[in-house]
């Protein structure tokens, strides 16, 4: 029986999947089972930092199975104390507590959980809890129960419907309507610094000083979700500080490209005083708060470390940011009637599609049209809603690949005109 009938019996159809069965890949290159070679732009959407199979993760992999894979969290795993340090000291910069979850949607769970109890703990003036999380349309925050709600996107609430008490979806970057939002209920705000799955859409600098400002005059918590941005990808560690690095939000939430390939999510909370006791909000996430059974196991853990060793060290961050430039460069120098503008920042760059200019399969969209040509060419990429692509290259892409790439992608734009 062939994989896709396979697919077709036994797994879910939960995803709309491309018709390609993976074998093995290297750095960027990928093979599927017939041999076909491919570029991987995609990179598991944001996920292989370094690419496939990197040989530093190869090599922990192997030593740390060796050593010990999986203990529970009642235990002081040494590979999760050393990543939290990592992250707090050379990433976020300011001090704060980090707890380990799989997944991306996982953390942001346990950002919302924190909001929750800041609202108890920091109620109206009436006594009721606080329980307003405030995000924004076209975001993305995960398919939890939680964190489905706090996404501003009505598809991924289809038919799981009602949405519960405490969830208001806002437009980004229109300050007005922040402002008329933030209600007594308010609790907290949350927000992508760079929107991934909606459409590769960046907060602006006023915007996010202005959510800043606005959380300290309400006593609101603001929280950056920086699962797909993070950690390099947008040319500064934390993406949030390539548009205002003033800003020290109260948690930020990732996963994505901080493993390497291997499931690991985290987020930090901040262990400034939320009352004239000194009471840090990292506090309020305290014994049976919250848990994970492989959340922060130590496989998880050190290759994490390794990846983050490999980022900061080498600068891959500062990479990125060149070779943001050179991708602009190109597409200006080509300065094509069927691409408006490219946006995002360093290595998650948005490709803006003016479907007008194209010839777009009937029931398929400009952005799915040229993703499917792309994979017949041999070039991995993912759509960010109905006209925009994404370009998300391992941080150490090089120049060579970049220019395979754009050929490719000039060529299904031809074909597609």
């Amino acid at each position: 029986m062939k994989t896709s009938e396979k697919f077709s019996k036994y797994v879910l159809p939960t995803y709309g999947r491309f018709g390609i069965t993976p074998s093995h890949a290297k750095g960027t290159e990928f093979w599927d089972t017939e041999g076909k070679r491919y570029l991987d732009f995609c990179t598991g959407i944001a996920v292989c930092s370094l690419g496939h199979s990197h040989p530093a993760i190869v090599e922990t992999v192997k030593k740390q199975s060796e050593k010990l894979m999986h203990c529970s969290n009642l235990y002081l795993i040494e590979e999760q104390a050393d990543l939290a340090e990592i992250i707090v000291e050379e990433c976020v910069k300011y001090p704060g507590k980090v707890f380990f979850s799989n997944s991306g949607a996982e953390a942001n769970d346990g950002l919302i959980k924190t909001a929750r109890r800041y609202g108890h703990t920091k109620p109206k003036e009436n006594g009721e809890p606080r329980i307003e999380i405030i995000s924004f349309k076209n975001s993305f925050h995960g398919r939890t129960m939680g964190s489905m709600f706090a996404t501003g996107q009505d598809v991924i609430h289809d038919r799981f419907t009602p949405i519960p008490e405490g969830y208001k979806h806002l437009p980004l970057n229109d300050i007005k309507a922040l402002k008329d939002g933030i209600t007594e209920d308010s609790v907290a705000i949350l927000i992508e610094p760079i929107q991934g799955e909606g459409g590769v859409n960046p907060a602006t600098p006023e915007f996010l000083r202005e959510i800043n400002n606005l959380c300290k005059q309400h006593d609101l918590l603001l929280f950056f979700d920086e699962v797909q941005v993070g950690f390099g990808r947008c040319g500064d560690l934390m993406a949030w500080k390539r548009i205002a690095p003033e800003i020290q939000p109260d948690g930020i939430a990732w996963a994505k490209g901080m493993g390497g390939g291997i499931p690991i999510g985290s987020f930090f909370l901040s262990d400034r005083a939320i009352d004239n006791s000194n009471t840090t909000l990292s506090s309020l996430m305290g014994p049976k708060s919250h848990g994970s059974t492989y959340g922060g196991n130590p496989l998880s853990c050190a290759v994490a470390i390794t990846t983050l060793r490999t980022i900061i060290d080498r600068n891959l961050s500062g990479k990125a940011l060149q070779d943001e430039q050179y991708i602009r460069d190109l597409f200006k120098k080509w300065s094509h009637p069927a691409i408006d503008q490219l946006t995002g920042m360093g290595l998650l760059l948005g490709i803006k599609i003016n479907a007008k200019e194209l010839k777009v399969p009937e029931g398929s969209t400009a952005a799915l049209a040229i993703c499917i040509k792309l994979n017949e060419l041999g070039l991995l990429t993912v759509p960010a809603g109905a006209d925009t692509l994404r370009w998300l290259p391992p941080l150490n892409v090089q120049r060579n690949e970049i220019d395979e790439a754009f050929f490719m992608f000039k060529e299904a734009i031809k074909a597609l005109t």
